[in-house]
């Protein structure tokens, strides 16, 4: 049987409604990744055509399409310590700050946010980092740190609650002393080990959605995600993480990306050749 073939209608409906259900936007003449992403799901859904497929998207949103069409759409790219700087800045830079600022009585708790976790490997790294201080600086405790991860693919989300990963995944970028210091061989996956997960927990959250659920952050990921936005919604994605920062707040963002043209609510700083914000005060 011939594959169904999408046209230039159904990609522009499919990529408005992509859009409007994951803030994610499909460039023009991209039919090549929807027919590549949502093919499998024609069959599942007994539709003849993309168009069917759209309709059963528009007209049930609890069928549970919504979330595959998400997870399909969901660049799920990533890897240990990605970009390196990130965990030089919070490991050398933040965490000491963090550190005076509990010896001073002026914190207690460190949150962390992120906002674009995939499968785990960057709050996973955030706490290896985390353990690694603890190991050197007698001022931070376990029970200080909090980290949230959020993906809105759930496929992300129930990998990273599991813990294992395969031979790939364990190839990517992750140190021999960290994989020898926090996993253990399962089969033919790696099981991260509890004192890390510890520190992490998950939850499947859409970026368009209220933030008003999240909380208070003293630092936020937000890496490799906006790029797949439009400029309007950057603009307001910036916004409401402007609003869950506490005073004094940290952003970073991915290596290729600029807040610049979207936000005038934070200033730029360096550290070591690595950039990210500090949230400006009110």
């Amino acid at each position: 049987m011939a594959a169904i073939k999408l046209t230039p209608d159904e990609f522009h409906l499919l990529r408005d409604a992509i859009e409007e259900v994951s803030a994610i936007r499909v460039g023009s003449g991209k039919t090549y990744l929807i027919e590549s992403r949502l093919s499998s799901l024609l069959k599942e859904y007994d539709c003849a055509s993309y168009q069917d497929l759209y309709y059963k998207l528009k007209n049930s949103p609890n069928s549970g399409l919504r979330a595959k069409v998400i997870d399909a759409m969901s660049t799920q790219e990533t890897l240990w310590f990605r970009d390196t700087h990130p965990y030089k800045i919070f490991g050398e830079k933040l965490l000491p700050e963090y550190a005076n600022d509990v010896q001073e009585r002026k914190r207690s708790k460190i949150r962390i946010w992120s906002a674009a976790s995939s499968t785990g490997q960057e709050p996973y790294s955030l706490a290896m980092v985390i353990l690694d201080k603890l190991k050197t600086d007698s001022t931070l405790k376990p029970y200080m740190f909090e980290i949230l991860a959020t993906d809105i693919a759930s496929s992300a989300i129930d990998v990273a609650k599991g813990g294992l990963y395969d031979r790939m995944a364990m190839g990517r970028g992750l140190p021999a002393s960290y994989r020898s210091q926090h996993f253990t061989d399962d089969g033919r996956y790696a099981r991260i080990s509890d004192e890390v997960r510890k520190f992490v927990t998950f939850k499947q959250f859409n970026l368009m959605d209220s933030f008003a659920s999240i909380g208070k952050y003293d630092l936020v990921l937000c890496r490799n995600v906006a790029i797949y936005f439009s400029d309007e919604f950057k603009r307001e994605l910036y916004r409401k993480i402007t609003k869950v920062l506490l005073p004094g707040g940290h952003l970073i963002l991915g290596a290729s990306e600029s807040i610049s043209a979207h936000s005038s609510d934070y200033n730029l700083l360096d550290y070591n050749r690595g950039l990210y914000y500090r949230v400006k005060s009110a």
